[in-house]
């Protein structure tokens, strides 16, 4: 099965893509050189599932694992979360010496990450992501963090993992609604760099949980590429990641944590780019209409909910990272594949925007 390296220099890693390699975790682990205790840190939902084969194959190759179970849900990434999980490691016996696993969706591992990078001032942590989510996005370029009331992911730090282990086989767990979410992130990757995916995505059976390694691979090599030109978003590249987000954080802000899912929230915010895409980029009504399509496939909502004030969303967004000194950058697209960052949109196109989700 395809893997993909991330070129880092020296915070260089691997992204193992196999089927099965849950299982086999241990060794992979033990081949990125990685020694001393491990903790494991999970979910409810996930850690029932799958904390005692990765502990089994963990102590198998020798390790010493403990287990830190959170609350399953957005409302976990807080710092009061990071806080207890940094005792709990402490209480644990963990040091500098010890790695931190993180065994979950995107909440699990910006989380996880987190705690990685404060405690003991940063210790390695590798990443094994169980959602589409995080297995084609959140699990790879090192960005982790938490949320505050005013806004997602305010608080965090690059930490790149040491090793990222992604087993398709875990996805057949999910829920479907966590399961379909995760395509709104192929879906922009496929947006952004790749419009020859789009055709791949619409030949996948969503009923299914058959989700070919290689497009997992895929995606992940995009974002490793665009990681690789841009790890600190300084240079603008790295934002591309960013199609759909910038309205979509809005929105699922605007709503208490973990009632909308991430995916639902960026399906919303991709609706409204290729809005301002169409307006601002030259963007054709036939490309947007086959991305919404596919949206419209995996169930993704595209109707912004009645309950969910525009005001909400504006004020919301307005605290989003991705505003720089006050200056909007949104992320457009000329065509499928090819995104730019503009500087041309303003709070008025994004007001039209969101009121333009309740049609």
């Amino acid at each position: 099965m395809p893997s993909v390296y991330v070129d880092l220099g020296e915070r260089s890693y691997e992204v193992r893509v196999e089927n099965g390699l849950l299982a086999r975790a241990g060794d992979a682990i033990r081949s990125a050189g990685l020694a001393g205790k491990a903790a494991i840190i999970t979910d409810e939902t996930v850690g029932s599932f799958h904390a005692a084969a990765l502990t089994e194959a963990l102590t198998a190759e020798g390790f010493t694992p403990t287990l830190h179970t959170i609350p399953a849900g957005e409302a976990s990434k807080s710092m009061s979360q990071v806080e207890a999980l940094c005792s709990s490691l402490a209480a644990a016996g963990h040091d500098r010496r010890s790695f931190v696993i993180a065994l979950g969706g995107g909440v699990v591992g910006d989380l996880a990450g987190f705690v990685a990078a404060v405690f003991y001032r940063g210790i390695p942590f590798v990443q094994i992501p169980t959602t589409i989510v995080a297995q084609v996005d959140s699990s790879v370029g090192g960005k982790t963090g938490v949320n505050l009331p005013e806004g997602k992911n305010l608080l965090g730090a690059f930490h790149q993992p040491r090793l990222v282990i992604v087993d398709p086989e875990v996805l057949s767990t999910l829920p479907g609604r966590e399961y379909r979410e995760g395509f709104a992130e192929v879906i922009k990757h496929a947006a952004i760099r790749d419009g020859a995916m789009l055709a791949e995505i619409a030949a996948l059976d969503p009923a299914t949980r058959d989700v070919p390694a290689a497009l997992i691979s895929r995606n992940i090599a995009i974002k490793a590429r665009i990681v690789e030109a841009d790890e600190h978003e300084t240079k603008g590249l790295r934002a591309l990641l960013n199609l759909g987000h910038t309205i979509g954080h809005g929105i699922e802000a605007a709503v208490p944590y973990g009632e909308m899912l991430h995916g639902e929230a960026i399906s919303l915010g991709l609706r409204a780019a290729l809005y301002l895409s169409e307006k601002h980029a030259g963007l054709s009504p036939e490309a947007s209409q086959e991305i919404i399509a596919l949206l419209e496939k995996f169930q993704l909502p595209l109707v912004l909910d009645p309950a969910i004030s525009d005001a909400r969303v504006l004020e919301k967004l307005s605290r989003d990272k991705k505003f720089e000194a006050g200056q909007i950058r949104f992320v457009l697209l000329r065509s499928p594949g090819d995104a730019y960052v503009s500087d041309q949109v303003t709070p008025e196109d994004l007001a039209e925007a969101v009121a333009y989700l309740r049609r």
